[in-house]
């Protein structure tokens, strides 16, 4: 794949390219499900004249700047940036000035192949037990209801499967009488071992009402009787891993940084560092690479693309939906009783302020002048032709 150097700001390896390269040996080894070959699709047309654009020109100069559309789809490493951004403001607003503990509950390894067979019900199984052990464990530790997002993750650096979920969670909490804000110990939340026991117990109840649901109707592991029942045995006997990191010193770093995990996907275009027909090498963590065939570049990439409609970003406690107004205020009070309620919502921004905070660069002035853009729609090429 011959590449020529990169413009200002743009990298010089495309994901889009090996996708368009090397779908079709995809395919031909690997058996692609309707959603994963609508994601390859969205990535290989995501800003080309399929997707049609515009082109914005100078009143003052004349200079010409073509911009074709973006796919939006959320597994594309082209289109995050400017929705991350739009989730970080709106999820600042409701912040509570307290610190913030990270912590990651991870699915054990023997439970992967079920996990891909039917990642909805696996993934929506480790979203549960993993908030009602941190929710569970601070009512009956710390007399007090916790707020939590959580996000799930389904990747190493390496891009291989490996579905976890992070947790940015309050330091403390409302407490259950809804009359006090209880804090924790300012370097210690809760005990992780007692959150993987937690972990384990909830997450082995859910699989058995899995199973019994017929779930797993069809996976050939379970076509022996005993089969379920020997993988059970074979997982962990004791506490599954549960890894909790020092607070946040600052609350406004908090979204921020899990901003960084909400809206990421498995791998982005500056981590590549060569692209041939025969190898991809992309880097892993600090200056660790990796290389592998293009083929199995891709194959892993379609294994973080999640169900249609899942919902990969959640609340819990005093940060889920029906506490926003009621317990989430209250403590909110509680920790500043200055705190006047805003009596109307924020003026929505329009993308284009978005943008031009994100990019520090008004996209409605010419960048030789600084004169204004007229645009032009430049329809997409596979559209339906105009009437007359």
């Amino acid at each position: 794949m011959t590449v020529s150097p990169a413009s200002a700001g743009r990298t010089r390896f495309d994901i889009a390219d090996i996708v368009r390269r090397h779908r079709a040996d995809l395919e031909a080894h690997v058996h692609l499900d309707v959603e994963q070959r609508r994601v390859l699709r969205a990535i290989a047309i995501c800003r080309t004249a399929a997707l049609g654009g515009h082109l914005d020109t100078c009143r003052s100069c004349g200079h010409e700047h073509p911009a074709y559309n973006s796919c939006r789809n959320r597994h594309c490493p082209k289109c995050q940036a400017l929705a991350q951004e739009r989730w970080i403001a709106a999820r600042s607003e409701r912040i509570l000035p307290v610190r913030h503990f990270h912590v990651v509950f991870t699915l054990p390894s023997q439970l992967r192949k079920l996990a891909r067979w039917n990642p909805r019900a696996l993934f929506d199984a480790l979203f549960h037990a993993a908030s009602r052990s941190l929710l569970e464990l601070g009512r009956d530790r710390l007399g007090c209801e916790l707020g939590a997002t959580m996000v799930l993750h389904t990747w190493t650096r390496e891009l291989l499967f490996h579905p976890h979920v992070h947790a940015v969670v309050t330091a403390g909490g409302l407490s259950l009488d809804g009359l006090h804000w209880r804090g924790c110990a300012r370097d210690y939340l809760l005990p992780v071992e007692v959150l993987g026991t937690l972990l384990r117990g909830k997450m082995l109840a859910a699989l058995n009402a899995l199973y019994d649901q017929g779930a797993f109707k069809g996976l050939e592991a379970f076509d022996d009787p005993e089969g379920f029942d020997r993988m059970m045995r074979q997982l962990p006997p004791t506490r599954w891993l549960v890894y909790a990191k020092k607070p946040f010193r600052r609350t406004r770093h908090v979204f921020e940084y899990l901003g960084r995990y909400t809206h990421r996907v498995g791998i982005s275009n500056s981590r590549l560092l060569d692209v041939t027909p025969q190898r991809v090498t992309f880097r892993t963590r600090g200056d660790k690479t990796t290389t592998i065939a293009p083929v199995e570049f891709l194959a892993r990439l379609v294994d973080h693309v999640l169900p249609p409609r899942f919902v990969k970003i959640r609340h819990y406690g005093l940060l889920a939906a029906v506490n926003v107004d009621g317990k989430l205020e209250q403590a909110r009070r509680l920790l500043n009783p200055e705190t006047v309620p805003a009596t109307r919502p924020p003026k929505p921004h329009s993308w284009l302020d978005d943008l031009a905070s994100l990019t520090q660069r008004d996209v409605r002035r010419c960048p030789k002048c600084g004169g204004e853009i007229v645009t032009i729609v430049i329809p997409a090429s596979r559209a339906p032709p105009v009437p007359p």
